[in-house]
């Protein structure tokens, strides 16, 4: 098979290995402002066709496929919905800002590769510029399976520094999300989320590890699909605590802001990568673990690529 790219109604862009829509990713979304309207990456599918990413659901109508969602941004909440405030549990204010596409920067495919790029501009719900952003996403073709590379460069916009935390850093206990956010089907609720360590449930939330992943049982067929995070070895605060859920839900998040909050000051970028890799089958013992040695070695020589280019630069 091969890699196609469609661009369409200026809003949105699929990615296809040949008649399978892999991706798509919604630059430009529709969403309602108390949602906290943000780019987002659904549906998303293994190269057999099976979603792997479930859509604005009832109980959680902000979790969109996977986002880059983050619940406390000093006072603004660009995760959507209420904001936890201790002692009053979760309370909606006006705070829900959004991230809006300005301009696509880069738009190509290979055979068995694509890359989109854009610049985003984060805005308070009162309208007042707060981060830019510089987005990558990849997509690659890795032997049985495929491979979505997360890159996020945001910038302090603002006249102040940022701290951003989670509900765990404003005293929730065990709730720290936020971040590069996943949210599987239905069907994948009670299974298994995968991790360096061993599998296991909603009792690894919390883990401080490089890798987890989750396998879930899809309807109709039966079958069983895997997807794992790998987090960059140069992200801040590697290797991160995860969110994880399996009983009431299916989600992974590797969460930089669990348990303590991060600072950037005015001018100041931080930057993240990460590696999301996702296929048919691979529940058997160590098929995990093979997913994440595939995108821990994108990552790497991604890594790579980009210093070489640095270097001929300077």
């Amino acid at each position: 098979m091969s890699i196609t790219v469609t661009h369409e109604l200026d809003s949105h862009v699929i990615v296809r290995d040949g008649d399978v829509e892999l991706a798509r990713y919604t630059y430009r979304p529709d969403t309602v402002q108390l949602e906290s309207p943000k780019p987002y990456l659904h549906p998303l599918r293994t190269r057999g066709g099976d979603p792997v990413t479930l859509f604005r659901p009832h109980d959680h109508v902000w979790h969109k496929g996977i986002a880059w969602s983050l619940p406390h941004v000093g006072d603004e909440n660009f995760w959507g919905g209420p904001t936890y405030v201790h002692g009053q549990f979760y309370v909606q204010l006006e705070n829900n800002g959004r991230a809006e596409h300005e301009r696509m920067t880069e738009l190509e495919a290979t055979a068995d590769a694509a890359t989109i790029a854009h610049r985003l501009r984060w805005m308070t719900q009162d309208g007042r510029p707060i981060i830019e952003e510089d987005r990558r996403i990849g997509v690659h073709l890795v032997d049985d399976a495929w491979v979505l590379v997360f890159e996020t460069a945001m910038r302090n916009a603002s006249d102040a520094t940022i701290s951003i935390g989670s509900p765990t850093t404003k005293g929730r206990e065990n709730a720290g999300y936020g971040g590069l956010f996943w949210r599987g089907p239905r069907s994948f609720t009670g299974g298994t989320v995968r991790t360096p360590l061993g599998d296991g449930g909603d009792e690894l939330r919390g883990s401080r590890l490089e890798w987890m992943g989750f396998t879930g049982r899809q309807d109709g067929s039966g079958g069983t699909s895997t997807l794992v995070i790998v987090d960059d070895v140069e992200n801040p605060r590697h290797p991160p605590q995860w969110f994880a859920r399996s009983e009431e839900f299916a989600c992974l998040c590797p969460a930089p802001f669990f348990s303590e909050e991060l600072a950037f000051e005015a001018g100041e970028s931080i930057r993240f990568r990460y590696a999301v890799v996702i296929a048919d089958g691979h529940g058997e013992e160590g098929g995990a673990a093979r997913l994440a040695d595939l995108g821990r070695g994108l990552l790497d020589a991604g890594r790579v690529s980009n210093r070489l280019l640095e270097d001929s630069r300077s």
